[in-house]
């Protein structure tokens, strides 16, 4: 058994300004192994994907109320219940304590965050976007074999690939039952790593793979495309054919998971992602631009969206459903999204992650540059500024909800009714401007 921790930890709040966290952070900017040749991968695709939301933070230090061994025995019990053996569920958990630096990484809560513009330049990196076409080539038979019984396009797969762990290089060396045991005790949304721990023991006791060989990210995201727990349970695949799910050492098992995952979450075989239009006419709606309002791509069109030059609209989507998305508010590019960034979406809930895996994939062939200019004089807000902005909003009578610096649905609601009350474009997008505006009124 574990040794016991003391009643109560005492932990002051982090101020990490590493990142808020949603197990993409390999896509963040080029890393040094970016650089490095690519070693040899199994021949064979990537695996499924694990999706965890972004994480709200709790400014309050979070003190158990028993030991980690007192913990422990009660979810012994309950796994047992189960269906996990004592054996299965002893040897996961020999020698397992919390781990603080896990601890850490949960709370920690960056004060800035990086321009759209800087993550897209990382996550489409000349060395990354090399490395995926050389893998399209190698593995291009397993990929023609997945693209058949799945429908997913390849260079999707391996888009994905690349930006979930650098095509393999990168899944996390942290033990996936000592990071969920931590979260489960200590952390803030223990039932979420609870279902999580209990998953990851199924995972083992059905031989996929032993305790001690499972590793992932602190966050409990597991193999070459970051499953957690319970996305692998319902998603991952032996694609080959050796009697295991295998998505940390078998790029075929893992690309054929990512394309199950995807495929559950209503891909279209042969449809576009999404496509660039241009700089919007002077007198267009910006409330438009809203991802829950749908239109048909023919009546976007009609509202005067068109492609930039020297690009077309591709074939055959007039009549696909499509939301207009504005990363970087009305000043910068703009993009119609259709139904297969949607299912990227569920893969990993950020539009800017969606985002560079369309444009990565494309990036394999000959397209997939953004012709519109970034306002790189306009700075994202910091973690700071927008609590201030929710709080000035809130102020004057626009209800953006709990300061919490997330810019969610009702913030950006609340930003848009700020927006044209000032005869602003009503993009929802927060600026350093509109928070100046409204703290001087």
């Amino acid at each position: 058994m574990p040794s016991s921790l003391p009643h109560r930890w005492h932990l002051r709040q982090l101020i990490a300004a590493s990142s808020l966290i949603l197990l993409v952070a390999c896509a963040e900017k080029p890393t040094a192994a970016d650089a490095q040749p690519l070693p040899a991968l199994k021949t064979a695709p990537v695996t499924a994907p694990a999706v965890v939301a972004p994480l709200a933070v709790n400014n309050l230090d979070i003190q158990p109320t028993q030991t980690f061994a007192e913990w422990q025995a009660g979810f012994r019990v309950e796994a047992l219940k189960a269906g996990i053996t004592a054996a299965v569920f002893d040897t996961a958990f020999a020698d397992v304590s919390p781990d603080m630096a896990v601890i850490r990484a949960d709370r920690s809560q960056p004060e800035f965050s990086r321009p759209v513009w800087e993550y897209l330049d990382g996550a489409l990196s000349p060395v990354r976007v090399r490395n995926g076409k050389i893998l399209l080539i190698r593995h291009a038979a397993i990929l023609q074999s997945i693209e058949q019984r799945y429908g997913v396009d390849r260079q999707m797969l391996v888009s994905v690939w690349g930006m979930e762990s650098n095509f393999g290089q990168y899944q996390g060396n942290n033990s996936v039952i000592r990071s969920l045991a931590t979260l489960a005790y200590e952390g803030r949304r223990p039932a979420f790593a609870h279902a999580q721990l209990l998953a990851a023991l199924q995972i083992i006791q059905h031989g996929d793979i032993q305790a001690e060989q499972m590793k992932g990210s602190w966050a409990g995201a597991m193999g070459q495309t970051q499953f957690i727990p319970t996305t692998y349970n319902t998603h991952a695949v032996d694609f080959d054919g050796d009697g295991r799910r295998d998505i940390w050492n078998s790029s075929a098992d893992a690309l054929a998971s990512t394309a199950h995952y995807l495929q559950s979450s209503g891909w279209q075989k042969g449809q576009p992602w999404g496509f660039e239009v241009q700089q919007l006419p002077a007198s267009f709606d910006y409330s438009l631009a809203d991802g829950v309002v749908r239109k048909p791509v023919g009546e976007w069109l009609k509202l005067g969206l068109q492609v930039p030059p020297g690009a077309s609209v591709p074939d055959n989507v007039e009549h696909l459903s499509a939301a207009l998305l504005l990363p970087a508010g009305h000043r910068g590019p703009a993009f119609l999204v259709l139904d297969n960034f949607r299912a990227i979406l569920k893969y990993n809930n950020s539009s800017s992650y969606a985002l560079a895996v369309g444009l990565l994939s494309q990036r394999f062939g000959s397209e997939g540059l953004i012709r519109g200019q970034w306002p790189k004089d306009e700075l994202p807000l910091t973690r700071s500024q927008r609590i201030e902005l929710q709080t000035a909003l809130n102020a004057k009578g626009y209800d953006a909800g709990n300061p919490d610096a997330i810019i969610g649905a009702n913030t950006r609601k609340a930003i848009r009714a700020a927006q044209q009350a000032l005869g602003r474009p009503a993009d929802g997008y927060p600026t350093v401007k509109l928070l100046e505006s409204l703290q001087s009124r």
